[in-house]
This record gives C-alpha cells, sequence and structure tokens, in this order.
C-alpha cells in the first residue's frame, strides 16, 4: 500500500469536525452493520479508533462501556470532547498507538483503517489492544466504491477524484491469520444533484486524494457536465460504496 500523508488526512477531517453529523448517513449505516456482527456479550473497555465527533464513543459510554476515543484529527477530538462523550481522549494515529498492550476488551474502528498506509500494520495493532478473547471490530470501503463520481468524472477529465480502496481479496487475505468472521454489503445514497453528492464527501471530511487532486475549479460549466455524466437512478445522483466488515476475536 503507498504511504498516506496523515497530516493532510488529518487537516481534511479537522475542517469537517463541526459539521461532520450532517453528513454522516454513510457511517451511521455501516456502524448498524457493524453492529449487527458483535458477539452478545459487555465490553467493559472499549477503544473506539477513529472515533471522528464521537457518536460512538456516545454509543459505547452508554453502554456502561468506559471508552478511550482516539483520533488522528484534533478537531475531531475536540468535538468529542465538547460533546463529552468518552471517558479518555487520544489524537494518534492508529497505525502507531501510544497506549499499554492489552487494555481494552472492544476496539471498535467505522470506516477508518482504508486512511492507513498499511492494512497488516493497523490490524495488528489493533489486536495488540484487546485482551484475550476480546474483539477488534472494524469496516473499510473496497475496491469499486462511488463508481458513479468516477464515471462522471472521467467525462471531463483524466485526474483521479476518489481514492482507489483495497479489493475485498486483499482485506481477506489480511485476516487470514485471526479467528475472524466477515461481511461485504453495498450501500447506495441517493442525493438531489451531483454538487450534493460531492459535497457529502466534503461534509465528512472524506477529500485528501493519496494521488493528489486537479488544480482546475470546479466551474458552472464543469458542475453541468458532472450533472449529465453522472449515472441518474429516477432523477437522483446515486453514491454506490462497497462496504466490508471485520471481527476478530483474539485467541
Amino acid at each position: 500500500m503507498a504511504s498516506v500523508d496523515k497530516q493532510a488526512v488529518a487537516a481534511a477531517f479537522g475542517r469537517a469536525a463541526t459539521h461532520y453529523h450532517q453528513h454522516d448517513e454513510l457511517q451511521r449505516l455501516s456502524a448498524a452493520q457493524l453492529l449487527s456482527q458483535l458477539p452478545a456479550q459487555r465490553f467493559p473497555r472499549v477503544l473506539d479508533a477513529g472515533c471522528g465527533p464521537g457518536s460512538y464513543s456516545r454509543y459505547w459510554r452508554d453502554k456502561g462501556s468506559h471508552v478511550t476515543a482516539l483520533d488522528l484529527s484534533g478537531e475531531m477530538l475536540q468535538q468529542a470532547q465538547s460533546q463529552q462523550v468518552a471517558d479518555r481522549y487520544v489524537q494518534a494515529d492508529i497505525e502507531d498507538i501510544p497506549l499499554p498492550e492489552a487494555g481494552f476488551d472492544l476496539v471498535w474502528s467505522n470506516l477508518a483503517v482504508q486512511w492507513c498506509s498499511d492494512l497488516h500494520v493497523a490490524l495488528a495493532g489493533l489486536c495488540r489492544q484487546i485482551v484475550p478473547g476480546g474483539v477488534v471490530a472494524f469496516t473499510t470501503l473496497t475496491a469499486g466504491s462511488l463508481p458513479e463520481l468516477n464515471q462522471a468524472w472521467r467525462a471531463i477529465d483524466n485526474h483521479p477524484h476518489a481514492n482507489r480502496f483495497l479489493p475485498e481479496e486483499t482485506l481477506r487475505e489480511a485476516l487470514a491469520g485471526y479467528r475472524h468472521q466477515s461481511t461485504s454489503t453495498s450501500i447506495t445514497l441517493p442525493f438531489p444533484d451531483a454538487l450534493s453528492a460531492m459535497r457529502s464527501l466534503k461534509g465528512i471530511g472524506a477529500t485528501h486524494l493519496h494521488e493528489g487532486r486537479s488544480s482546475q475549479p470546479l466551474t458552472r460549466g464543469r458542475l453541468r457536465q458532472l450533472q449529465l455524466a453522472w449515472p441518474s437512478q429516477a432523477g437522483e445522483c446515486p453514491l454506490t460504496y462497497h462496504l466490508f466488515t471485520g471481527v476478530i476475536t483474539r485467541d
């Protein structure tokens, strides 16, 4: 996997921190899918790895868990802390967690590991955080996500406008050495127009492109071209995400 500019990723999410909740439908649907895969047990100590503004830190705290909220973005952590969603807040990289090993019963990571440079490093680090019998539960996106966005932009230029995600086979290979279960599904969100679809990505901070972004501005003319090239459904502009959930149980 290519090295990721973590500072740029953190900055992109930081800019979205105050309005993230207005655009987090995918995150809520993804979390619901992951919750349905979890074993029916209590998790006294939870690490929310990639917590964002803390919606699921709050969820686990309301369940009675002692929650540590961790995020790469200081602004996201400030937003989480202002809402008092957790018991502890740590600004850190999922690939380099500065906490003692085996301190948690559950590591929860919803749509965060796709921003890591090396999935194997990320999973190994997350697994070190759980006690024997503990669980790492994560979601991520897979190759082929955002096909409508990519198709529309191809009608205008040859620059990348969305990140490439790992193939599902690569994710399954990364899990092969662990006791685990995994699922894959697709989620399609409808938007009234192309601009609204793209604003949904900006609204959650998912705007950093590992390969760099075109310097050309989005003019009204280019926006009209995008709208015409976007594969519409019933007059709406959809965005499709391919979601992968993984649940690891530590022996």
